[in-house]
């Protein structure tokens, strides 16, 4: 068999029609395919002609009518994407000087709130009731928070061993000895950054108490006045002049989940009959060439099997500017303004159409909020950590959700997805600026969805939880050590966004959602410090003498004190702040019926359970997340390079190496407070067996065996799986159906196969026209890659080959017809096994 043979066998054609086509060469069977016999001055640019008919043979269900059109060099390119129609999209600097806006007020400058401005008196009017009940309930949830840390803090002030406070005099200590005076002073220094410390984590844990307390009672009422959902029946036709986009930005995902997920949403949205007012768009910033090429064999896939010709677009950037929240602004550029509104969509996302059609419905209905947050449902995992973390999101989630809602109404967050948005004034108004300045906390913004709604809020569009909408679900990391690779993300993000705090017209709730950002994780280095201040205040207490007299002419000594039954009391009402949500989340649950959670008995030992989990794991979370911080102040870069885990588990060596300073640390605080105080290491035993369990806890929870078999017990049940809504059960069966037909080294088949060569080569978009000087660089990528073996070639390379049409015909041609002189690249693709299922017409 000669090569010309083995290509025309490589073709998706019947045994007739390969038969017909001329076996003399390559370039022969090229110009056979090519209908509208094109002939190139270069032999290795022929298979640009038969581009058209290798895709209608490979793929002839995915290709609509025009589909494939004429790029300005007559090349035949697939046209993924609608025609842009485009809008200007520019940020306003950011300015965070106040000293600077009051000088502004001097000299007559307008500094009103844009959001004020813009807001006509009958709009300012209509909304005037909810904004102030909204003011009304923040001033008492500060108060409630600010009371209970002032008398918190004051029964710890009387707790504390040392209490000459009154009697410390620095003016008598002049001319003393410095040691001295530094070891009369030094446990009351101790004592007063326990105290601060103490006061900020409480007011931190008790504004959460609040949150959670206000949405137990909401969802326990089940009638909530000012609820965004209560302004609609349910059953309204849409509008057909509104068109919504669901756009899903993806970078690197598992490529076989995201396209299960987005047919079963898509065949949801087609279910209710609303399928003409929604279109949807991938937006791809992936770089690794070997998911780029699955990715568009899925969108083709996908389109055969839904029909979605004209309704589902696929783009892959070339351009990946400030990575996720650019890919939404360069979709609202090219194409925003043919849309009223936007559904954002994350990679392990799946919406009911009911619920799609709920937020479109939302938004039509109150046409001055700007954002929709739907809350939505976490499932779909089977490690024990990810089925704990789901129950306990599942359980807990609703009460905080509706809190929220509650203190804060229609100036609420935005979770970057499952969200609607208005387009226009998302267009005109949430353009992110970058950072001024150097360093860490400079330059484009990581955590884009905070700062999208206060800009929203800013420009007088509301931003709403509709909490109680049904039909969103997303995904959880599968186990500890991917959560914390999120969290250093997030951790940062949060980190550069309190530099907005005083950003001029931000609302106030925007800037306390800031400092909540922040304190989401600054509160791990305040809780660490805490608790290394109490262990350095035990160490003196235990081996230095007390210091009685602490004037000059003290008549009575300052006797130290321990008063056990304040430190009882201030414990037990700590413990009722943080495990009192979880006990009114459990009651909640108790009411309304716990079949579906597994009955009574297993929903209250999965409880225990979780809680158990959560004490564990929280010691772990303090430490990372202190390093984070540390390293985000200090510009440190922390580098995670995992291994592949095909099950999602945690391998033994991988756990040591993350979890190893933690265990030791762990061991010598343990050691060291039972040769000190056996009773000080008593309060500490949550925090330091936490922490020796550590790469225990985090390698047996990332097991999905472990895992399954709580499930099979009926353990961690949630509604999602024990009566799974149609959604979720057709993602299930649509992965399982992916995972069959799943494309490996997309980027060789690309190469060498006729059918995924044409998809290449037809979605490739050549951003500059035919020049002396472009071929010259054409040659030089496809030279060096072929002079190298494939394995050398690296991933930046492959991608450049790949984004560019004539460099993969050229590069498909010639490994065909010399596959002696290139016989590296030939015998790598020969160990390459092609899924027989990978490619429906093979």
């Amino acid at each position: 068999m000669n090569k010309t043979t083995e290509y025309i066998d490589a073709l998706p054609l019947s045994d007739i029609e390969k038969a017909a086509l001329p076996k003399t060469d390559i370039r022969a069977v090229h110009e056979a395919l090519d209908a509208e016999h094109r002939r190139y001055s270069r032999e290795d640019d022929s298979p640009q002609g038969s581009v058209k008919a290798r895709l209608q043979q490979a793929w002839p269900d995915s290709l609509g009518e025009g589909q494939l059109i004429k790029d300005d060099e007559g090349r035949d390119q697939l046209q993924a994407m609608p025609k842009a129609k485009r809008s200007s999209m520019f940020p306003d600097p950011w300015r965070t000087n106040p000293v600077g806006r009051f000088w502004d007020r001097l000299r007559g400058r307008d500094v009103t709130p844009r959001y004020l401005a813009r807001l006509t008196k009958e709009e300012q009017e209509s909304e005037q009731k909810w904004r102030t009940v909204g003011t009304i309930r923040r001033y008492t949830l500060l108060l409630l928070t600010l009371a209970q840390t002032v008398v918190a803090t004051w029964y710890m002030k009387t707790i504390l061993p040392y209490q000459g406070w009154a009697l410390i005099n620095p003016a008598d200590m002049v001319g003393q000895d410095l040691w001295v005076s530094f070891m009369q002073l030094l446990p009351y220094m101790l004592q007063t950054g326990i105290l601060i410390l103490f006061a900020v984590l409480f007011c931190w844990v008790s504004a959460g108490f609040w949150t959670a307390l206000m949405g137990f009672l909401q969802l326990l009422i089940g009638r909530d006045k000012y609820s965004i959902s209560a302004s609609t029946v349910g059953d309204e036709p849409l509008n057909p002049q509104h068109r919504t986009a669901l756009i899903m930005p993806i970078c690197n995902e598992d490529v076989d989940r995201v396209f299960a997920g987005l047919r079963a949403t898509w065949e949801s949205v087609k279910a209710t009959g609303n399928g003409e007012h929604f279109d949807v768009y991938i937006l791809s910033d992936s770089y690794n060439p070997d998911i780029c090429v699955a990715e568009q064999k899925a969108w083709m896939e996908l389109i055969a099997e839904v029909q979605g010709e004209g309704q589902i677009f696929y783009r892959r950037r070339r351009r990946r500017v400030k990575r996720k929240s650019g890919n939404i602004d360069d979709f609202c550029r090219r194409w925003g303004s043919q849309y009223s509104y936007m559904v954002v969509l994350d990679a392990d996302s799946v919406m009911t159409g009911e619920c799609l059609s709920g937020l479109v419905r939302l938004m039509e209905a109150n046409p001055n909020a700007g954002i929709i947050q739907s809350s939505p449902k976490a499932s779909g995992m089977d490690t024990l950590y990810a089925r704990c973390q789901q129950f306990a999101t599942r359980v807990y989630g609703p009460l905080f959700t509706a809190g929220l809602h509650f203190w804060q109404l229609g100036e609420s967050h935005y979770w970057g997805h499952n969200a609607i948005i208005r387009v226009k004034p998302f267009i005109e108004h949430c353009a992110l600026a970058p950072l001024p300045g150097e360093g860490s906390f400079a330059g484009s913004i990581l955590s884009h969805d905070f700062v999208e709604a206060a800009l929203m809020r800013r420009a007088g569009w509301g931003v709403w939880i509709a909490y109680d909408l049904p039909g969103s679900y997303e995904e959880l990391p599968p186990n500890l050590l991917d959560e914390l690779k999120r969290d250093r993300r997030w951790c940062h993000g949060n980190l550069m966004n309190f530099r907005l705090f005083l950003v001029k017209g931000m609302h106030p709730v925007h800037r306390a959602v800031f400092l909540t950002g922040v304190m989401s994780y600054l509160s791990a280095p305040l809780w660490f410090m805490f608790l290394a201040l109490s262990t350095a205040l035990q160490v003196v207490h235990a081996l230095t003498e007390p210091q009685y007299f602490l004037q000059p002419r003290q008549l009575f000594p300052v006797w130290p004190q321990w008063r056990p039954e304040l430190a009882i009391a201030l414990f037990a009402s700590t413990m009722v702040l943080l495990f009192l949500p979880k006990l009114l989340s459990i009651l909640l649950i108790w009411c309304k019926g716990t079949k579906e959670f597994g009955g009574f008995i297993r929903v209250t030992l999965s409880l225990l359970l979780e809680v158990l989990f959560s004490v564990l794991l929280a010691p772990v979370r303090m430490l990372f997340h202190t390093v984070f911080v540390v390293s985000a102040f200090l510009g440190w870069e922390v580098v995670w390079n995992s291994p592949q885990r095909d099950d999602d588990s945690t391998p033994w060596g991988e756990a040591f190496m993350r979890h190893g300073s933690q265990l030791l640390l762990g061991l010598v605080w343990a050691v060291g407070m039972a040769w000190l105080d056996l009773r000080f290491l008593f309060w500490l035993a949550p925090i330091v067996v936490s922490l020796i369990l550590s790469p225990f806890v985090s390698v047996i929870s990332s097991r999905s065996t472990v895992g399954l078999r709580t499930k099979r017990w009926k353990l961690f049940l949630i509604p999602e799986e024990y009566s799974p809504p149609q959604v979720l059960v057709d993602t299930d069966k649509y992965l399982v159906m992916n995972r069959k037909r799943a494309l490996d080294d997309g980027f060789m088949h690309a190469v060498f196969n006729p059918s995924f060569n044409a998809l290449a080569t037809a979605m490739a978009t050549a951003r500059h026209r035919a020049s002396h000087v472009l071929e010259i660089a054409r040659d030089r990528h496809v030279e060096q890659a072929l002079n190298e073996t494939p394995e050398k070639l690296n991933r930046d390379r492959r991608l450049v080959l790949l984004s560019d049409p004539v460099t993969m015909a050229r590069l498909h041609y010639r490994v065909w017809n010399s596959p002696e002189k290139y016989s590296s690249w030939v015998s790598y693709y020969q160990d390459i096994t092609l899924n027989p299922q990978a490619l429906k017409n093979q």
